[in-house]
């Protein structure tokens, strides 16, 4: 039994030392069984404060409606922005933010909204195509009298702005400029310095109301007016054209922009990331480059 026992162990050494000795068989040439399929990606969120986005991930068009007085300085955010992110395309509708706000109500294809004023933002809001809660300040402005550059009308002072004949041209109540214009005239008209019957007298001379800013500015550079109220950056655009007559803050309307984004934008990514771009530090750079003050500005 000991040798039988002896040679069953004699056996089991000899075949695993072959085993270790013995060339690897081939390997197989099937492939190798499924895998689980990969993860879905995640779906990008159309709503929150920022959206993550690279260069490498956002291309295609994006439709911008902003405010006249937007016009300069948001196209020359949109070649940094297109140079930040190749092979996206902002196409721009510049227009009174009144008309703006009514456009997109009836629908027109938008993915961002830029306005001149709070007022116009919410009848985007309640109109459903913005949703509260997601618009953001994002500059702000201020208001000045211009005259042409050679003042026919000889005005140097806000009361001039009463003289019998004179050509006065505003924006529309409706376009944000003009309510801040009527808003301007009705607080001096309770001052002493300028009587009761100041804002009364004014508005007789107004000879036309236009229906977004940038009209005001060409139609008094041109000589069409004597005198019209607009932003200080619209008339910077202006300065070899025409003069301006300062309104003091107690006066005047600091005008805040609210920017946000369409309910049913088209491309919810690229949406986020230009607005994240305007209130970035180089869209705020640009931005004051164009006479605008920042949010925290004074």
């Amino acid at each position: 039994m000991k040798h039988a026992a002896l040679a069953v162990i004699a056996v089991v050494l000899a075949l695993v030392l072959a085993a270790c000795g013995a060339p690897q068989a081939s390997q197989s040439t099937s492939p190798p069984p499924p895998t689980s399929p990969p993860a879905a990606p995640t779906e990008v969120p159309t709503t929150g404060p920022t959206v993550a986005a690279t260069a490498t991930t956002l291309s295609g068009p994006l439709i911008v409606f902003a405010a006249a007085s937007l016009t300069d300085a948001f196209e020359a955010i949109a070649t940094a922005f297109e140079q930040a992110y190749p092979g996206t395309e902002i196409i721009f509708n510049f227009a009174g933010s009144q008309q703006l706000a009514a456009q997109i109500n009836e629908g027109a294809p938008a993915d961002v909204f830029a306005s001149a004023n709070r007022s116009q933002m919410e009848v985007a809001i309640e109109g459903g195509r913005v949703i509260s809660g997601t618009q953001q300040t994002f500059v702000r402005n201020r208001l000045v009298v211009i005259t042409p550059s050679d003042n026919p009308a000889g005005i140097t002072t806000l009361q001039d702005l009463t003289n019998p004949g004179l050509r006065l041209i505003l924006a529309d109540q409706a376009v944000p400029v003009g309510q801040y214009s009527l808003a301007f005239l009705a607080r001096a008209s309770a001052l002493p310095a300028y009587t009761e019957n100041y804002s009364a007298t004014v508005l007789a001379n107004v000879v036309s109301f236009e229906d977004n800013v940038r009209s005001v500015l060409t139609k008094v550079a041109l000589g069409e007016g004597d005198a019209g109220i607009v932003y200080s950056t619209d008339a910077a655009l202006e300065a070899d054209n025409i003069l301006q007559i300062a309104i003091p803050d107690e006066l005047n309307t600091i005008a805040s922009y609210p920017i946000a984004p369409i309910a049913d934008r088209a491309n919810p990514a690229l949406a986020q990331a230009f607005i994240d771009f305007v209130l970035a530090p180089e869209g705020q750079q640009i931005l004051v480059k164009y006479g605008f003050i920042s949010p925290e500005g004074t």
